[in-house]
């Protein structure tokens, strides 16, 4: 029995894993007793204290310095991170693959430009891109508040504090965000249906103004339904600064600007090599049906490119989340900065704090990875 290869197989794993527990235990205790030794405390008790320190961006939650607990920090730079991150990959995502499309182009000055960029801005550290964007082309080049740059009654105003819009609030807003997202399942069931139909039929259908008319109407309906009002507060001009309406601070332009464009070179490399990966034959047989380059790539080529594209794909939106974390060197009031920055500064609960912290990037990244897991299964070839 002793000798046998599955006796040793799961002899070998159970030893793996009691060392690990025994590596952990061991870590624990020695954490536990220098702790103790140096009278440190141990807990989470801190989270329901007043944070006391001001946090320059806050979108989707009321922050006051005098009552707003160390947990509302928590909450608030976990907002902000998943912010600037669902932004730049989305915007990442465009650039790349455009600039991907470009670098196989066959017009000369288009294929250049395209590879001059991806080779300029994947060689160039991130940290030093967002210094760039933020001290060398926003904070310059924008207007000081008391010289802002204004469209209309205060519609659009740009200065160096930001760039502020009229804020849209009331039940017709709240009915008008529920219908969108309504639509959005909608328009994922209206796709599957014109799949299955082109699938049986052999005619292609268009997606485009199916899903754009389902994205209106059902807000639409629901809105003059349900009988919504929506209200716009417009920025004011005090005496120091603007303030009101939605704002977007240099700080996150800054920020999102770098990470679009940094992540978006190596996605474009994702691209063109997903598409350099089919067969010409594809290509060729695609011309034999009289199909336009357009509805090739769209149709033929991008389809089966991206069971090669995903993987990679995946594993540029993690790195995204994660590079997010400079945003600390210009301010951007991240979880790095607010949370394992400031708030660990005031309380000194290193564990706890940096324990967190780790905790909400390893999740955004098991998160990302189970939904890139489930679109690559679902485009890569049955067997």
């Amino acid at each position: 029995m002793f000798s046998s290869l599955k006796f040793r197989k799961y002899a070998f794993q159970a030893a793996l894993l009691l060392g690990l527990i025994a590596l952990f235990w061991f870590l624990y205790n020695n954490a536990e007793e220098n702790m103790s030794a140096r009278n440190i405390e141990f807990g989470f008790n801190f989270l329901n204290e007043k944070a006391g320190f001001p946090i320059l961006f806050s979108p989707f939650i009321e922050y006051n310095p005098a009552s707003s607990s160390y947990f509302d920090t928590y909450l608030i730079a976990i907002g902000n991170t998943v912010l600037v991150g669902f932004l730049g990959i989305i915007t990442a995502t465009i650039v790349g693959f455009i600039v991907g499309i470009a670098r196989l182009s066959k017009n000369w000055l288009v294929s250049k430009i395209a590879s001059a960029y991806v080779e300029i801005f994947r060689n160039i550290p991130l940290l030093l891109q967002i210094t760039f964007w933020y001290f060398v082309v926003i904070i310059p080049l924008l207007p000081i508040a008391r010289e802002s740059f204004t469209i209309g009654t205060n519609l659009l105003v740009v200065n160096n504090r930001g760039i502020y819009i009229p804020e849209p609030y009331g039940n017709g807003f709240e009915i008008i965000l529920y219908g969108i997202i309504l639509a959005i399942f909608a328009i994922f069931f209206i796709n599957k249906w014109i799949n299955k139909k082109r699938d049986e039929s052999g005619k292609t259908y268009s997606k485009f103004l199916p899903g754009l008319g389902t994205l209106i109407l059902i807000p639409s309906i629901l809105f003059f339904i349900l009988d919504g009002e929506i209200n716009f507060n417009f920025p004011e001009k005090g005496s120091f600064s603007w303030s009101g309406g939605l704002v977007i601070i240099p700080e996150l332009s800054a920020l999102w600007i770098a990470l679009t464009i940094y992540t978006g070179a190596f996605i474009a490399e994702n691209i063109r090599g997903g598409i350099l990966a089919i067969n010409k034959g594809q290509t060729e047989a695609a011309k034999s049906l009289s199909l336009s380059r357009l509805q090739t790539l769209r149709l033929v080529i991008i389809p089966q490119a991206l069971r090669v594209i995903i993987p990679p794909q995946a594993n540029q939106y993690l790195n995204l989340v994660k590079n997010s974390s400079l945003a600390t060197a210009i301010g951007y009031p991240d979880l790095v900065s607010v949370f394992t920055g400031t708030a660990l500064n005031q309380v000194g609960r290193a564990i706890e704090i940096i324990s967190m912290t780790m905790l909400v990037y390893l999740s955004l990244s098991f998160l990302i990875s189970i939904l890139m897991n489930i679109y690559n299964n679902k485009t890569k070839f049955k067997q």
